[in-house]
Formats: structure tokens, C-alpha cells, sequence
């Protein structure tokens, strides 16, 4: 009988996590980058802070492989900020292209909602890998799933993003590091693969550790 998959939680920085760990073979990054309300930088000092964070998580996996985003705008001062113009922008800066852009809807079609979108991007880039001429994902992904916190992206959109790692990037384990409380890392691990999390709050990284999602959820 074949062991489960194996799952590691780091409690550190992201950034400096990433720095030291380097490239990881067999690795697909699955993550969702914190808002400006996380980190504690002002607004122009946080745009720069998230480039940096993205572009680092597409180099920590192979040339080959892609790194998925999870990102909601935020509306600062009567401004919207598009989140995912930023993770393009550090693509860019990082040598990789675009494999696909979808949408995952945080709130009914059609509702009306107040101070943040109802939707939420979700990217995905390369340096190498083409996106599959038959992609198994929806371009509009009407039902997130489960959310296991106030800041987490579903379950059933995350294992969208997994069976992506799984099936069509070949991954062995789904790295997220900014995983806090680890739905990513319980949807990879439930789908059969290897997960590794980094998460700067203690507690979160104790739930993280121990977080399970059923496979109905899925």
C-alpha cells in the first residue's frame, strides 16, 4: 500500500524562503500573493513588493513546469488596482509567458457587490511550457468551492489549478508559498501529489500542516 503524500509547512518568509531554497525540480507553484493590508507597506512600496514576490515564485519552479495565481483586485483610495496586470508584469520580468487567464466568480453572476470584485484571476505562467490545445478548465469557473478561510481561494478552484500541475505540467509537488492555512497544499495532496507551504504566521502554519479537504469537496 503506497504512503500518502507528502506534505512540509515552513514557517518563514516567503521572499527570503524563496532566495535560499533556489529552483526546485518537479515542482509546480499553486499560490494566491497577500494584499496590501497583509504586509504592512505602503501602496507603491507593496506594488514592488508583489512583482518581486511573483517573479520569485516563477523562477523557484523548473523552466518547464508554471507557476499558478489566485489574485482579487483591491480598490485603495477610490483606485482599483488589477492584480493580475501585476503578476503579467513580473512574467515579464521573470523571462516567462502567459498559458492561460481565467476567472473564478467569489459571488454569483450578476450580483452587485460592494468595495471588492466578485471575481478572482487566475493565471498562469511559463518561461517554456505551451499551453495543451484541450485545456480541461473553464474559462469562467462559476462555483469556487468550499473556503476554508476568509482569505483562502476555494477548494474546487484549487483543485482545478492542481489537476493542472498534475495532468498537464507532470509535477510531482505543488509548492505554495504563501499557503496559509493550506487549502492548496490539502487539494494537492488529496489528488495524489507531494505539497510544500511557507507561511509566516505561526498558527496558520499549524493548520496548515493538518488541513484535509474531503473528495466531494474536489
Amino acid at each position: 500500500m503506497s504512503a500518502d503524500p507528502a506534505r512540509e509547512v515552513y514557517c518563514a518568509d516567503a521572499l527570503a524562503w524563496m532566495k535560499e531554497r533556489g529552483r526546485i525540480p518537479g515542482v509546480c507553484a499553486v499560490t494566491s500573493l497577500p494584499d496590501v493590508s497583509e504586509v504592512g507597506l505602503a501602496l507603491a512600496a507593496w506594488r514592488a513588493w508583489f512583482v518581486e514576490a511573483a517573479r520569485l515564485v516563477i523562477d523557484a519552479v523548473p523552466a518547464e513546469s508554471a507557476a499558478l495565481f489566485f489574485q482579487s483586485d483591491i480598490k485603495r483610495d477610490g483606485v482599483w488596482i488589477d492584480k493580475g496586470a501585476l503578476v503579467m508584469r513580473a512574467a515579464e520580468d521573470a523571462g516567462a509567458h502567459v498559458l492561460f487567464h481565467k476567472i473564478v466568480c467569489r459571488r454569483p453572476p450578476g450580483m452587485l457587490t460592494l468595495g471588492r470584485p466578485g471575481f478572482t484571476h487566475l493565471i498562469a505562467v511559463s518561461r517554456a511550457m505551451k499551453c495543451p490545445d484541450v485545456l480541461p478548465i473553464p474559462d469562467v469557473i462559476v462555483d469556487a468551492g468550499r473556503q476554508l478561510w476568509v482569505r483562502a481561494m476555494g477548494v474546487r478552484a484549487a483543485a482545478h489549478a492542481v489537476r493542472f500541475a498534475r495532468d498537464q505540467v507532470k509535477a510531482t509537488t505543488v509548492l505554495d508559498p504563501f499557503c496559509g492555512v493550506g487549502t492548496v497544499l490539502a487539494a494537492a495532496n488529496r489528488l495524489g501529489l507531494a505539497a510544500i507551504g511557507v507561511e509566516k504566521a505561526r498558527k496558520r502554519c499549524e493548520i496548515a500542516r493538518k488541513m484535509t479537504v474531503a473528495a466531494g469537496d474536489l
